[in-house]
């Protein structure tokens, strides 16, 4: 049984280990915080952007471009985004899970993975899969500059008919407490269906999709234009992808310290109740011992 010692030393661990759970939770959130406004801010830019580009599509008679080109998906690129550091519940575990599932899925094709993020480069590099390239150490400090490195290398691996498609994994951020898995095509392009010409949209007034329409007045040729957003949509994707990552992992991380931290304070109060039982034991044993000595004395 444990002693009155051992039940100190385990509370004072415990105690310890509530400080550091109590600070890291502070430390997300306050990394979060500035994670989320980054990662809100990037969606009405990355939506405004699709938007320009299927406009400016609808304004080229016949769009060529190597990024438009479709083949059989033969070839997969697969990008994968997870966190550098753990502490952060099921955040990697679920996004590693997810892009083995893919992965697996698609095995009969020829599949190469960029992962970005130390957790899941480490995870699948135990498998065995081949890597395009890797990126990791980019939570802590996330710049634009790392997404055009990736964007760089799929357009160039897409262009040059060495890849057919471009996927992206990873968790997009929604609240808190909720984090989506998403598994995103980037390549070739989903533009969709094109918006009706700019004459119809003034007459209607609202496109296809029922949202209000802006006749975008060009002062280049909108192939150019379209030529030239093409690859900063990739990027844009890509970057996006990276920024819902990061909040969404500093969200879990939060939670998981703040539920490890709760945690530790149920358990410092269990482990003090049967401190105090042992305890209380102990004295009436010594009190047994003594009213018992003391009655054969007087015997």
């Amino acid at each position: 049984m444990p002693t009155l010692l051992d039940f100190r030393r385990r509370i004072r661990s415990v105690k310890n280990t509530q400080q550091i759970t109590r600070a890291m939770k502070f430390v997300a959130a306050a990394r979060l915080r500035r994670a989320q406004e980054k990662a809100i801010s990037a969606r009405p830019y990355a939506q405004r952007l699709e938007e320009v580009l299927r406009s400016a599509m609808s304004r080229v008679e016949n769009p060529s471009n190597p990024l438009l080109a479709r083949r059989p998906e033969e070839r997969i690129l697969v990008l994968v985004v997870s966190g550098d550091r753990g502490l952060c519940g099921a955040f990697n575990t679920n996004v590693i899970r997810r892009a083995q599932h893919f992965l697996r899925e698609h095995v009969e094709r020829k599949l190469e993975v960029i992962p970005i993020g130390k957790k899941v480069r480490d995870a699948l590099r135990k498998q065995k899969w081949t890597f395009a390239a890797e990126y990791i150490n980019f939570t802590a400090h996330l710049e634009f500059a790392l997404a055009q490195k990736v964007s760089q290398l799929a357009i160039e691996r897409y262009a040059a008919g060495e890849t057919d498609a471009v996927y992206a994994v990873y968790n997009e951020f929604k609240s808190v407490l909720t984090q989506k898995l998403v598994v995103q095509k980037i390549l070739p392009l989903e533009t969709g269906q094109a918006p009706p010409k700019p004459e119809e949209d003034v007459q209607r007034g609202e496109s296809a999709r029922g949202e209000p329409t802006v006749d975008y007045i060009y002062e280049q040729p909108a192939e150019e234009i379209f030529k030239r957003l093409l690859p900063r949509y990739v990027e844009t994707q890509v970057f996006r992808a990276m920024l819902e990552s990061v909040a969404a992992e500093h969200a879990a991380r939060m939670t998981a310290m703040e539920s490890a931290t709760n945690n530790a304070a149920e358990l410092i109060e269990q482990l003090t109740l049967h401190m105090n039982k042992v305890r209380q034991a102990a004295i009436t044993k010594e009190l047994i011992e003594v009213v018992s000595g003391a009655a054969s004395a007087g015997m």
